[in-house]
């Protein structure tokens, strides 16, 4: 099933967090969304990992913002008056990601007890995905109608950043360790274990296949051994297959 295609019909503001300028943006459903641009410095995989790791995060019980396929147009760019958004709006026509805006959210602010399930929750999927930015620093956590919601998952699935010169060996993902010495949540990890033994019990490969066919066939960039989306496709699941399989990289609740 592919995500909903929406054209974007007004640039709002940006959102300036870091080199990747996202913005809200409105759409032709009426919708406000959060735009994550393809013309952004950190480039298409990144979209994919939010795609993907926003998938999994779904099948394993959390909350994380609708996500679309946004259409932006050559001609928007001519409204807007700042030459650095002009850019990346040039930079990104096409199909970018829109998250659905949660107007009234508000940041983690280090009390999750009443989520405890939750934080540990959020802390097997971060392991699972290799995902490196959900520290005080950037928690990507938001509290949204007394509920936790994760959001920005473009930095997890590291692998596929060496994907430049072919897809890679899928068994040593799956080996490779987690650190959650940085985490947000770290305190959480005694959940882990039951947390755990659900998910286990609940996400399976088919799972995998349906989170990855939502990847849209333009951010799928051909890599030797894999030129096709489909062949890309089929590389992800392996990935995340192999890891699956494997719990080396689930931090113990006395690792640091």
């Amino acid at each position: 099933m592919s995500l909903e295609q929406v054209r974007v019909t007004r640039y709002v503001t940006p959102l300036r967090e870091g080199g990747s300028l996202p913005g809200i943006v409105e759409g032709d459903d009426f919708g406000t969304y959060v735009c994550k641009f393809r013309g952004a410095g950190q480039g298409l995989r990144v979209l994919v990992a939010e795609v993907i790791v926003a998938g999994l995060a779904e099948r394993i019980g959390l909350r994380t913002p609708r996500q679309v396929v946004l259409d932006l147009a050559a001609d928007l760019a001519r409204y807007e008056a700042d030459e650095e958004v002009q850019d990346l709006l040039r930079a990104s026509i096409g199909l970018n990601l829109g998250i659905d805006f949660l107007p009234g959210a508000f940041g983690y602010d280090g009390d999750l007890a009443p989520h405890a399930e939750v934080a540990a929750r959020v802390l097997w999927l971060d392991a699972f995905c290799a995902n490196v930015d959900r520290s005080w620093r950037n928690p990507n956590l938001l509290l949204w109608h007394d509920d936790l919601w994760v959001i920005d998952h473009g930095a997890a699935l590291y692998f596929h950043h060496a994907w430049s010169s072919g897809v890679g060996d899928a068994d040593r993902f799956a080996g490779q360790p987690w650190d959650a010495s940085d985490h947000v949540l770290r305190s959480y990890r005694g959940g882990l274990p039951a947390v755990d033994a659900e998910i286990t019990g609940r996400l399976t490969e088919d799972d995998l296949v349906d989170v990855v066919a939502q990847v849209p066939d333009a951010w799928l960039e051909p890599v030797p051994g894999a030129e096709t989306p489909d062949q890309l496709r089929t590389s992800y699941v392996e990935f995340l297959a192999a890891r699956l399989a494997t719990r080396q990289w689930l931090p113990m609740a006395g690792a640091a």
